[in-house]
């Protein structure tokens, strides 16, 4: 009995753990206390197993965790990849502020060298001395010769006064980029503790049930995928799919779907593992068509295309919040990472429920 309470107990921490650390547009509705109920076959003083009933609220429970983990995991890489652009901006800018110090640094020796040239000429240039010449020709010469010295004079003045207020402009975008690069990091310490939160959440929460029980689970999973996907071709949404890969997309498909069996980690994008997106990211690499990194910028940026027009390559993106990603490889399926601990794998393409689709190669 004492097993049986402390079960509960478990599942009712769990529970509220989950519902604490929501975030992101999935939220989850209060989980009602499994009770455990003794099953029918059990010996008499075995201890309490879970019904279905209570199983499949266990289930839904940790799909949502899985879930708002992705979303998570989908804010992290995405502030992991403006960090990396960030970075390069500022060694960009770094570059233009040393070329700007060694220009000014000409320009003022050149301005120098003008300054003690009029000196030695008793303060003027000699262009100015052959305009007081007496002689017509000489004189004539002065006077271009000064003309040309007072343009000189004036470009050279206005070049290093352009150049200053570039290095002024280059070290003010080099201070408001440090400053988005920590607005970044700090983003991405948030992201990633969320992630670790929801994750544990979801781990401690299966952890809870014995061997049998998490048979039975992984079964109610493979249930509730098959019902959906079912349902999805039943509806006809691909009675008429007939599209043929592209070059690009047949490429796609290949490099996905030679990843089966490598296991899900979030932020990874290869080669030992991978999360939802990191998988699609690599795979369209891998066929010389870069795209963002995120399932949520990739469903922000990329060309949509209706259900019926879908071809092998075709990325699908999932719930709401667009926090998943699999690649459609034809006949109804997707290979996709589905989140941590498990493994790239074949599913049905409608067995979870889909956002839209997007086209890379478009």
């Amino acid at each position: 009995m004492n097993r049986r309470h402390c079960a509960t107990a478990a599942i009712t921490l769990v529970c509220a753990l989950a519902l604490l650390t929501s975030t992101g547009q999935a939220t989850a509705a209060p989980v009602p206390d499994p009770s455990p109920s003794p099953s029918a076959s059990s010996p008499a003083g075995s201890p309490p197993r879970y019904s279905n009933a209570d199983l499949e609220k266990v289930r839904e429970q940790i799909e949502t965790l899985y879930r708002k983990a992705g979303a998570a995991t989908d804010a992290y890489n995405l502030a992991e990849e403006q960090t990396k652009k960030q970075s390069g901006e500022i060694v960009k800018l770094a570059k233009a502020i040393v070329d700007g110090q060694a220009r000014i640094a000409r320009l003022k020796d050149r301005a120098g060298a003008q300054a003690r040239e009029q000196y030695r000429n008793g303060g003027l240039p000699p262009g100015a001395q052959l305009a007081l010449s007496d002689d017509p020709k000489l004189f004539l010469d002065g006077i271009n010769k000064v003309h040309q010295s007072q343009q000189a004079s004036k470009s050279l003045l206005t070049e290093l006064n352009q150049t200053q207020q570039d290095l002024e402009t280059y070290t003010q975008d080099a201070s408001a980029n440090w400053e988005k690069l920590e607005t970044n990091r700090v983003k991405q310490a948030k992201a990633k503790k969320k992630i670790n939160a929801q994750i544990k959440a979801a781990e401690k929460l299966e952890s809870q049930l014995e061997k049998k029980e998490r048979d039975r689970l992984r079964q109610l999973e493979r249930d509730a995928a098959d019902e959906a996907q079912t349902a999805w071709l039943s509806s006809g949404a691909v009675k008429d799919v007939s599209g043929e890969a592209s070059e690009a997309g047949a490429a796609a498909v290949a490099f996905a779907t030679a990843q089966i069996g490598k296991p899900y980690v979030w932020g990874a994008e290869g080669p030992g593992s991978y999360d939802c997106s990191g998988l699609t990211s690599q795979a369209w690499l891998a066929a010389k068509r870069p795209i963002p990194r995120t399932s949520q910028e990739q469903w922000r940026l990329l060309p949509r295309i209706d259900i019926q027009d879908m071809r092998p390559g075709d990325l699908i993106i999932y719930h709401a919040d667009a926090s998943h990603v699999g690649m459609y490889v034809g006949d109804g399926a997707i290979v996709h990472s589905p989140r941590p601990g498990r493994n790239v794998t074949l599913a049905g393409a409608g067995s979870m429920k889909i956002l839209g689709v997007v086209r890379p190669d478009k």
